[in-house]
């Protein structure tokens, strides 16, 4: 995939409307001159049709309140156009300023005990934010490499993991895995501005960016304004992140220290030899350093892909060097598999298990299985882009085994009488199955191209 397909200009169709056009004529004038600095931005971000796109996508999120308690509901109760009239209002006149984000920790998943740090602006700075980002994505978008894939237009995790198995499959079996320290707090405001000013130099746009940066985060009841980060959990904040680490994919020399890939601040660097997956290394913690970060002592390796090996986990997938059964030439084929790891399993059992708790026993089944169903849908539609049957199993398994338990425990039955009951019912209650929609992963094979082997039919 290059940077080019994966622009907001990509498809060469008819924009859909207005804000999409100007994203394109944008992306076309940063792709067309890569030193050109844009001067005339700040009419664009006060544009309504921007500003409605903006509280579309903030809507679509469907986000918690911030420190002044304001709801999407409320937002809507109150007049989704008085409010835009507000903020164009306020932005024009210079007298809009964000308030401090609400920090909250939310369970990492698979691991019980952990917490992520997220910042919640309030909904009116998630508008003025997701309007800025409108404006300046395609511009940045025109100057990012092919090796970074996070959160940008046309780019999924699953474009990410095909380069994995394509390097692989050319014999880069050293693997660089590492994780970017405290990447979202420890960004650099000066040094990011800097980065910020190489295309941006319309100075209302600027100052916005610098007020959004210095808003601080309300933790405890006082606020903390520092220096560096970019507040992980705000509508910028990952063009931001991505802004930043453009230095390191510029300054990447891919023949000397191998095929590196990003995905926002986890990077994973494929290399052919030893010598080179070290040089690797050393060279991204230098290059960080030079950031003011520093790679995640914890989760940073080279792990070597031999079969049997112990392999790796990435995205959400177990990679691990596998042989195939050979049926027919006896020998079988060596190859990257994946699946869902270890983490990714115990996250499924753990939201199953929230779904299908005693303390919803006065939802009655057919919600729950409606819940279920809706989680098993959007997590199997993640990984079924794997060698994930076997696991697809097991956490179908699961699934059934906890509606007994449910079931038991609503009519006071026990465990026992739920399995029957949920066993013999009709379809099973009308618990999706998992069977029949795994697509397997080939090397040099885009893997939107595929279709699930449903039916047991063979891919060609």
């Amino acid at each position: 995939m290059s940077a080019d397909s994966a622009s907001p200009a990509a498809s060469g169709s008819a924009p859909l409307d207005k804000v999409r056009a100007l994203q394109h004529t944008l992306y076309r004038a940063a792709k067309a001159d890569p030193g050109r600095r844009f001067h005339a931005l700040w009419d664009k971000v006060l544009r309504r049709d921007v500003l409605v796109r903006a509280w579309v996508t903030v809507r679509r999120n469907d986000g918690a309140p911030g420190i002044d308690r304001l709801t999407l509901a409320a937002v809507e109760e109150y007049g989704v156009g008085r409010l835009l009239d507000e903020i164009a209002a306020e932005l024009r006149e210079g007298r809009w300023r964000p308030l401090p984000a609400r920090k909250v920790l939310i369970p990492k998943p698979g691991q019980p005990g952990a917490a992520r740090p997220l910042a919640i602006a309030s909904v009116r700075d998630r508008i003025v934010q997701a309007a800025v980002k409108i404006v300046l994505e395609p511009v940045f978008e025109a100057d990012f490499l092919p090796c970074s894939f996070g959160f940008r237009p046309k780019r999924a995790a699953h474009d990410a993991l095909q380069v994995v198995i394509d390097e692989a499959w050319r014999g880069r079996r050293l693997v660089v895995e590492t994780d970017i320290a405290d990447c979202f707090e420890a960004i650099g405001h000066d040094r990011l501005m800097r980065q910020v000013e190489k295309r941006v130099v319309d100075q209302s746009v600027l100052k916005l960016l610098r007020l959004m940066l210095g808003a601080g985060v309300m933790d405890g009841g006082s606020v903390r304004r520092a220096v560096t980060g970019t507040p992980q959990g705000g509508v910028i904040s990952p063009l931001m992140c991505n802004v930043y680490l453009h230095q390191v994919d510029v300054a990447w020399d891919v023949r000397e220290h191998g095929v590196m890939i990003r995905y926002a601040d986890d990077v994973l660097v494929m290399c052919a030899t030893r010598q080179q997956a070290e040089a690797a290394l050393a060279r991204l913690t230098v290059l960080l350093a030079e950031l003011g970060l520093q790679p995640k002592a914890a989760k940073t390796r080279i792990v070597q892909l031999v079969e049997g090996g112990e392999g790796f986990d990435f995205l959400g997938f177990h990679h691990k060097l596998v042989r195939s059964k050979g049926i027919l030439n006896g020998r079988g084929t060596v190859f990257l598999a994946r699946w869902p790891s270890n983490k990714a399993m115990q996250h499924a059992r753990d939201r199953i298990g929230e779904i299908t708790d005693r303390r919803r026993l006065l939802f009655g089944t057919e919600t729950v299985v409606q819940d279920l169903n809706r989680f098993l849908r959007g997590w199997a539609g993640y990984f079924r882009y794997g060698h994930s049957t076997v696991r697809f199993g097991k956490i179908r398994s699961y699934a059934l085994f906890r509606l007994a338990l449910f079931e038991g425990k609503r009519h006071k039955r026990g465990l026992a009488w739920g399995k029957s009951t949920v066993m013999f019912a009709p379809g099973q209650f009308g618990l999706i199955s998992l069977l029949g929609i795994v697509v397997a992963p080939r090397a040099n094979r885009p893997w939107r191209r595929d279709r699930p082997n449903a039916g047991g039919e063979r891919r060609r």
